[in-house]
């Protein structure tokens, strides 16, 4: 069953070493934290993907922020992206609650996952692009996982680049997708479509 190798996939992913640069900095962010979150236990972790294992879209952004994801534990929870992102969520109808304040808020997300092709925080918000490359392998297998996507929310151009090196994406031609804020492209080959948006 899906939700199980989901659930396996997770695990495996919040053990991933594979960046030395990038285990060092989150376990520092994690360590040293912020002076408004001293009694927080910061995930300081790699950060899974969730939603609705049925979902039809898919949304991707960069990568954990240092005192957000880096700290709940949960993709765009904690900082200003998602005080931006689930409320715009929430009032499309994919999010069952405006607000993400940390894993156990009771927020679920209806026919919609949200995911990033970075899953660890990076100093000054750069993932290098071997960073990036590494991480490629944990957005292969959970699309894999994930059958039902019909359309997909890239959220920056590093999210466009990183979604046109996995699985069935990467045979389509680079030059046919330009990012730009609000570009639109119809899905092909039985891809789902891409939209591209500025990140949050």
């Amino acid at each position: 069953n899906m939700n199980k190798k989901l659930e396996e996939l997770e695990a495996e992913l919040i053990n991933c070493q594979m960046c030395p640069r990038l285990v060092a900095w989150r376990e520092e962010v994690a360590q040293k934290k912020r002076r408004m979150y001293l009694d927080w236990d910061y995930w300081g972790k790699p950060v899974p993907g969730f939603g609705d294992p049925q979902a039809r879209l898919l949304i991707i952004g960069l990568a954990p922020g240092a005192h957000g994801s880096n700290r709940t534990g949960r993709m765009f929870t904690g900082d200003g992206s998602g005080d931006f992102f689930y409320p715009a969520l929430y009032r499309a109808g994919f999010a069952s609650q405006p607000e993400a304040k940390h894993k156990e808020d009771g927020l679920r997300l209806i026919d919609c996952w949200v995911t990033s092709v970075g899953r660890c925080v990076p100093p000054a918000n750069k993932p290098t692009p071997q960073e990036l490359e590494n991480c490629q392998v944990w957005l292969v297998r959970e699309l894999a996982l994930l059958p039902n996507i019909q359309g997909v929310v890239v959220l920056g151009k590093i999210a466009l680049d990183g979604l046109l090196k996995v699985g069935k994406f990467s045979s389509l031609p680079k030059k046919d997708f330009v990012f730009g804020h609000g570009s639109f492209y119809e899905g092909r080959d039985g891809l789902p479509w891409v939209l591209c948006s500025y990140h949050p």
